[in-house]
């Protein structure tokens, strides 16, 4: 407890992407030493020349990495024993049958079990189903040898980044924070205080974890409702967009959410599926989350049906078409494609036989994905890629695309953000059909 309220206590944190270095540079500016720790050396790599693989971060911030004495990046999991805390940001992902895929926090956690020492404290910051801090860690950490509570400390306390969004970094935002037991909830409380905005102390991990799952599929409930409503207001020619305007004009009772063309990111699309399994281990059916997965994840379908439909009144033949898709990242001005609903309509597309290409200013190449493999790379959006593009299909509505230059040079724009909205009507030289 001294050495981290007088911010003499060192800091690991295990997985260096999109949660785990966001939280190095909030450590780091609040006067913490940090390892940390990637099994991915090529990132270990990029560290050391101060290579900005992750781009809303920006370059200044990788070069600070490079630079500081007071940073460590390593793949040996050997530097995380002269850590007072070891915060744990690795992915929790779905099995093929939406089960929870634990494989990435179990193998940590076994590697901690090797280097523990008395004195660490252990949170976990990966979204998972209540009880896996205490039912799947606990037990790992304490082939050790050590007893937890008195000799190492463990708590829960959820990631909440939101990249890309201006005031909403990891050092801005609340922090849940719940241990397995107090002395574990006293130190994990402690050391978040130092370095976010507000830490918020529950009574359990299990509290803290079903938190985090309520808070995303709060998202997707609502998600899926105005994607529903959205395919019912399109057959009756009504403008959803138009209409959550309208909604939203109430003060109070009503938070507006937007349609699109699929949920992607880390949490959205997995966060409800971990609930619905645990559930199911005290025989309860979550029929409302599992409906608004299931809206969801069909959008991208829907989309895909859209275009083949505005294709065909255009006189288009699927087979023949030549599609660009604009944006692929999963939310706007970002280089962020997990789970991005841009995979799945580019599959679906290619399946119907369109040549597909594709824009994106924050992505050059088209990363490799579990389940999707596209060799293809970024084009240029000029008035040459426009015209000879059959369809244009507004995926992701980055700011620094140029949409009066796409309406002008296309011929059909398939629009599932309401991103060509911010073209003045006399400046529509395209039509467009809103999905």
């Amino acid at each position: 407890m001294d050495r981290i309220t007088s911010k003499q206590a060192t800091v690991g944190v295990i997985g260096l992407g999109y949660v785990g270095l966001p939280l190095v540079k909030t450590l780091l500016e609040h006067g913490f030493k940090v390892v940390g720790f990637d099994v991915d050396r090529t990132k270990i790599e990029w560290l050391d020349t101060g290579h900005a693989y992750i781009e809303h971060l920006g370059q200044g911030f990788f070069d600070s990495l490079r630079d500081s004495a007071d940073f460590h990046g390593t793949s040996d999991p050997s530097a995380l024993a002269r850590a007072d805390a070891i915060l744990i940001c690795v992915p929790t992902p779905l099995g093929r049958h939406n089960d929870p895929d634990l494989s990435y926090i179990r193998e940590c956690t076994r590697m901690i079990s090797g280097i523990l020492r008395p004195g660490q404290l252990v949170a976990l910051e990966s979204t998972t189903y209540p009880g896996t801090t205490r039912d799947e860690l606990k037990p790992i950490l304490d082939e050790s040898g050590l007893e937890c509570g008195r000799e190492y400390f463990l708590a829960y306390s959820p990631e909440r980044e939101d990249p890309g969004n201006a005031g909403r970094r990891a050092g801005d935002l609340p922090k849940v924070v719940g241990g397995v037991d107090e002395v574990s909830t006293d130190l994990a409380m402690a050391l978040y205080r130092q370095v976010v905005a507000e830490a918020h102390r529950v009574s359990s991990a299990e509290v803290a974890e079903s938190a985090k799952l309520l808070e995303n599929i709060y998202r997707s409930v609502n998600i899926a409702l105005v994607n529903e409503m959205k395919g019912v207001l399109d057959d009756l020619d009504i403008d959803i967009w138009e209409v959550i305007e309208a909604a939203s004009t109430k003060p109070f009772g009503f938070q507006p959410f937007f349609p699109g063309p699929g949920l992607g990111g880390h949490c959205i699309p997995i966060d409800p599926f971990y609930l619905t399994w645990k559930a199911k281990e005290v025989g309860r059916n979550t029929r409302f989350i599992e409906l608004a997965g299931q809206i969801n994840t069909s959008m991208p379908k829907y989309v895909v049906q859209r275009v083949h439909r505005a294709l065909d009144e255009s006189g288009v033949p699927a087979s023949r078409a030549r599609v660009l898709i604009l944006g692929i990242a999963y939310k706007r001005n970002v280089d962020d494609c997990r789970e991005t609903p841009a995979a799945e309509i580019i599959s679906q597309l290619t399946q119907l036989g369109c040549e597909v290409r594709y824009h994106d200013p924050h992505l050059s190449e088209f990363p490799r994905m579990r389940r999707y493999r596209f060799e293809l790379a970024s084009v240029p959006l000029d008035a040459a890629v426009l015209e000879e593009s059959d369809c244009v299909v507004v995926v992701t509505d980055h700011d620094d695309v140029d949409y009066e230059l796409v309406a002008r040079h296309s011929r059909l724009v398939v629009d599932t953000r309401n991103a060509m909205a911010r073209v003045p009507a006399e400046g529509l030289k395209c039509r467009v059909v809103k999905a």
